[in-house]
């Protein structure tokens, strides 16, 4: 699954990366300690254009009457997200990229909570497929909202946690966003071995309320 993350790319940076046009109201950078709720910044392709702006991290299914009729879904499962009644128009009609510095995990020792910091071993920027969904609420109330895929882990990252990120590389923006026809569903695959790599930070993270450069700094031996 994927919890937490890190977003300290800048908006300039990631509107020249992906060819979009940004919205106004972007969510603040750099931010170390991102959770669901929170509004994040998103890649949607729409009538032949990308576009850059922020959505909910916790995606709301049109038929919830308020955004907490029911479980938080911030994270959607690569293997049932074209069968699930929540996902599966997003999965075919409406899927975004969610840029990131990195992601966080934990593994446990004894009752500590230890948290870890992932990120791409060639320090390109990570970019999550993602799913969205604008809900529209009582008297006109609209959020966009959104939700990262994730698949089954393998290898090392296996040793943190069952599951990763679904984490696309350039050359599969334009199929995820559905800019290059059918077949997207061929992407929701784990990097291979060695395309990431992660290192122990402080418990400070455990906080959702933390946030500073060094929640991502490794800890020291």
């Amino acid at each position: 699954m994927c919890g937490r993350f890190a977003i300290t790319l800048p908006d300039d940076a990631m509107v020249r990366l992906f060819d979009a046009a940004p919205a106004n109201d972007l969510p603040p950078v750099p931010r170390y300690n991102v959770c669901p709720t929170q509004p994040v910044a998103v890649v949607i392709s729409a009538d032949g254009h990308r576009r850059y702006g922020p959505m909910r991290w916790g995606f709301i299914p049109r038929w919830f009457k308020t955004p907490t009729d029911g479980p938080l879904m911030f994270n959607a499962r690569s293997e049932s997200l074209a069968e699930k009644p929540a996902f599966a128009e997003a999965a075919r009609r409406r899927r975004c990229l969610i840029p990131a510095t990195g992601f966080y995990e934990w593994t446990k020792q004894g009752d500590t909570r230890l948290p870890w910091f992932i990120s791409r071993a060639d320090h390109q920027p990570m970019v999550f497929a993602g799913v969205w969904q604008s809900w529209h609420g009582p008297e006109g109330a609209r959020i966009a909202t959104c939700a990262i895929v994730t698949t089954e882990a393998q290898g090392r990252m296996a040793e943190l946690h069952e599951r990763v990120p679904v984490i696309l590389e350039p050359a599969d923006w334009p199929l995820w966003l559905g800019e290059a026809g059918h077949g997207a569903a061929k992407l929701m695959q784990p990097l291979p071995e060695g395309a990431l790599e992660f290192h122990r930070v402080g418990t400070g993270v455990n906080s959702n309320r933390a946030e500073g450069p060094e929640l991502i700094e490794p800890l020291d031996d």
